[in-house]
């Protein structure tokens, strides 16, 4: 056991005015299954790469081991599988690799195969199981789920959790709970490490998020009330104060030394009270530090006039002589929210091209209703880039409702100022899912829109989806999301 030691850790990328870490300290057992978890754009990945040196930082962190990154950056996919194998650990032994992938349930017979022929899913299995040949490292593992089925995930949770020694980043709340015991969460302001599965993190954090809102109401009513008594009580003193040079009711003489000292008195509470209120500000300030903002977001889908949208009877989907998926037969009827489940390989994105109007070789019968309005988020950002304004326009929605969107899921206004080019992956599926949500449409068409999405924005959607129950058909891997969304399931084989 030896420990992972971070202390007074700073850092900001060249050019830019906001750093990413100030002054952050805590440490990492290097036994723990530690799941890491933060909005998209915390920095996530680059303490990761701070781990592995890549950039300069003040601070120090202190290790007494060496770190191994996943994803392996594969530079010759035609090459064999076993060659790239080789590439990412020389010293392996055969029957280790072996072990591996049975463990990850992939045929040995892939090892022969290029590696650009296998699955995404069989890409990812492989580069596990070379991560794990490497012996004596601190394995950090950058969002291993994506582009993974249902299935994949869970062998691969399972995997991970006969395993330690290792950070894992995941946006998914299931695969976090099954093979995590410690967690180690970005916040607002702060870093910690907390014992325990996401779910208990969460639990914490709700907790604590309510006694600081709780308290922060508190705090507000006794500023409020120590304001209005402080400024009667200077009111009193000057009007005190003003009787020292006029006469009593009665004609006499005032004592204008005891009038002083009453005034006095009553100036001398007027501080205390201000003081007492100056407190209780400072002491407001330190709260809500890391509560989050997670306002709920607003859709307005057009309402189509009939009930049944799309149907699909038999259709089978046809490229270059193989068949991506046979015989499917399903409805949208409005107020749907229906899961399209299967495989990687099964035909789900095709379908869903095929339904938003791509040309696609089919069979059997597609009925898609008279001037229907779909909105579609695609599983590809590569094409994001320049300037949020001029990508609104250019999508023809409110700029306003869109900007508005995206800061309700922890965009800062600075974000807005920098190229989508240059924003993560998560922001950038956020730029399509809040450009969909602006769109006026009858149904919205969603291809994995999690993917990179940070889990707390996926509560947010998911409490959207159920406020407003849009008609929306959609393919996620998350198991959460789609037991929470879903009205109806078609699984696809």
């Amino acid at each position: 056991m030896s420990m992972i030691k971070v202390s007074n850790l700073s850092f900001a990328y060249d050019g830019s005015y906001d750093n990413i870490f100030e002054n952050v300290s805590f440490q990492m057992d290097t036994n723990w299954k530690l799941g890491f978890t933060g909005r998209n754009g915390r920095g996530k990945t680059t303490f990761l790469h701070l781990l592995l040196g890549k950039y300069e930082y003040s601070g120090t962190i202190s290790a007494n081991v060496s770190f191994d990154y996943f994803p392996f950056h594969v530079e010759h996919k035609e090459y064999n599988t076993i060659d790239i194998v080789e590439e990412i650990c020389p010293d392996y032994e055969q029957w280790q690799l072996l072990r591996e992938l049975s463990l990850l349930k992939v045929s040995d017979d892939v090892l022969y195969r290029p590696f650009e022929t296998l699955s995404n899913g069989e890409q990812t299995k492989v580069l596990l199981a070379a991560l794990f040949l490497k012996e004596n490292s601190f394995l950090l593992i950058d969002e291993p789920t994506n582009h993974l089925d249902l299935h994949a995930r869970k062998l691969v949770s399972d995997y991970l959790n006969g395993k330690s020694g290792f950070i894992l980043v995941s946006h998914d709340r299931a695969f976090l709970d099954n093979c995590v015991d410690h967690v180690l969460a970005i916040n607002k302001t702060n870093i910690e490490v907390q014992k325990g599965n996401f779910s208990d993190w969460w639990e914490n954090k709700q907790r604590q998020d309510h006694f600081e809102l709780a308290e922060n109401d508190k705090l507000k009513k006794d500023i409020k009330r120590l304001s209005e008594a402080a400024n009667r009580t200077s009111n009193w003193s000057h009007e005190v104060e003003k009787t020292k040079n006029g006469t009593r009711n009665s004609g006499s003489k005032v004592d204008k030394g005891y009038i002083g000292h009453k005034a006095a008195k009553m100036m001398k509470r007027s501080k205390s009270l201000e003081h007492r209120q100056q407190s209780a500000i400072e002491e407001k300030s330190q709260l809500l530090k890391n509560v989050e903002s997670s306002e709920s977001l607003k859709i307005s889908q057009l309402a189509y006039h009939k009930h049944q949208l799309v149907e699909l009877d038999r259709v089978s989907i046809h490229y270059g002589g193989k068949t991506a998926c046979r015989d499917v037969s399903f409805t949208i009827e409005q107020g749907d929210r229906i899961a399209l489940t299967g495989p990687n390989g099964s035909g789900k994105s095709s379908l869903l091209k095929l339904i938003c109007g791509e040309d696609i070789p089919y069979s059997g019968v597609l009925r898609i209703g008279s001037q229907l309005k779909i909105s579609y988020v695609s599983q590809d950002t590569s094409h994001l880039q320049g300037d949020l304004s001029d990508f609104a326009r250019m999508s023809g929605i409110d700029e306003s409702l869109f900007k508005s969107i995206l800061r309700k899921l922890d965009f800062s206004r600075l974000q807005f100022e920098k190229d989508i080019a240059s924003f993560s992956g998560g922001q950038k599926k956020k730029v399509l899912i809040a450009k969909s949500l602006c769109e006026r449409v009858h149904l919205h068409v969603w291809d994995e829109p999690l993917n990179f999405v940070d889990i707390i924005s996926r509560m947010q959607i998911e409490e959207l989806l159920l406020e407003h129950a849009p008609t929306i058909l959609f393919v996620e891997h998350d198991s959460e999301f789609c037991k929470h969304i879903a009205t109806k399931t078609i699984g696809l084989r």
